[in-house]
């Protein structure tokens, strides 16, 4: 597991973090505190015998991406490129990336199918995303990696980052503040439980591990059902049993009006079937969200 540098600005303060990880038994679980993009500590960390990559790590988020594009180009495209570099040094043969349904952009089409075109992101995070999956191909086209690129889309469950919506909305119930919705609340999002796509992204890993010949694919994990934003703010109020005030403001740029995955091919390759409905994800926050902040200060906005 690699962290991102230190001088890096994390949208989720270290501490949660280190709560997340702290029950892991370190003999499993190695701790490598590093930048990405350092190829040769990567490469002495590892080992011949690891026979594969899952990477998540990146700078997420589409308004602090606006604000800051080199350096999510540095994290998420020439991260992404040192650790393809580290698994072909090492060669090994299975390589998961953690991508974006940000990619589809405001495509008109839904539910988004992988093979809808991508060629219109809305944001540095949406760009750097798609970028990612490019040299991830082309690694597979060299030296016959088996390549999945896992498209998410929003997830969400305890431990969600701070900076987005359920964590963020929760906070303002919780502190007293009203609500703050951009747009009229008919933006629609694909919200997807934490244990269906970590149950798709461990499909997809013994997929790869198990096929006689290497493969690319890029692969929609989603719950395959919209949720529109003024419905999930009175959503988690109810499941928090507090009456929200809001406030609405402008749409911000970046955001798309929609996500929505199509998983018809997650189901054929993969068996994968998201089974968590909305009102169950929101309850399970609730009532994490409640205890998490029951003996510590909540976080500021």
């Amino acid at each position: 597991m690699w962290w991102p540098s230190k001088t890096s600005i994390p949208a989720t303060p270290r501490a949660i973090k280190e709560e997340g990880i702290a029950d892991l038994p370190r003999e499993r679980f190695p701790l490598i505190e590093t930048n990405i993009c350092n190829t040769r500590t990567i490469l002495q960390s590892l080992h011949t015998r690891d026979d594969a990559i899952i990477h998540l790590a990146a700078k997420a988020g589409v308004r602090p991406s606006i604000e800051a594009p080199g350096a999510y180009e540095q994290a998420n495209v020439a991260g992404t490129q040192s650790m393809l570099d580290v698994a072909q040094r090492l060669d090994i043969d299975t390589f998961l990336f953690g991508s974006s349904s940000s990619v589809y952009g405001n495509n008109e089409k839904v539910p988004f199918a992988e093979d809808d075109p991508v060629r219109h992101p809305i944001s540095p995070y949406a760009a750097t995303k798609h970028s990612g999956e490019l040299p991830a191909q082309t690694f597979h086209h060299l030296y016959g990696m088996s390549v999945h690129c896992l498209r998410f889309f929003t997830m969400c469950g305890p431990r969600q980052h701070p900076d987005l919506a359920i964590h963020k909305f929760a906070r303002q119930l919780l502190t007293d503040q009203p609500i703050t919705m951009y747009g009229d609340g008919t933006s629609s999002r694909d919200y997807t439980y934490v244990d269906d796509i970590v149950d798709g992204v461990v499909r997809s890993l013994r997929r790869a591990k198990g096929l006689d010949a290497p493969e690319y694919e890029i692969i929609n994990l989603g719950g395959s059902e919209t949720t529109q934003l003024k419905d999930l703010i009175s959503g988690i109020a109810d499941a928090m049993d507090m009456t929200p005030e809001i406030k609405q403001l402008p749409e911000q740029p970046g955001d798309v009006e929609r996500t929505y995955a199509d998983i018809s091919k997650a189901r054929d390759l993969l068996g994968y079937e998201p089974d968590t409905p909305i009102e169950e994800e929101l309850r399970v926050f609730a009532d994490w969200v409640k205890d998490y902040y029951a003996d510590r200060p909540v976080l500021e906005m």
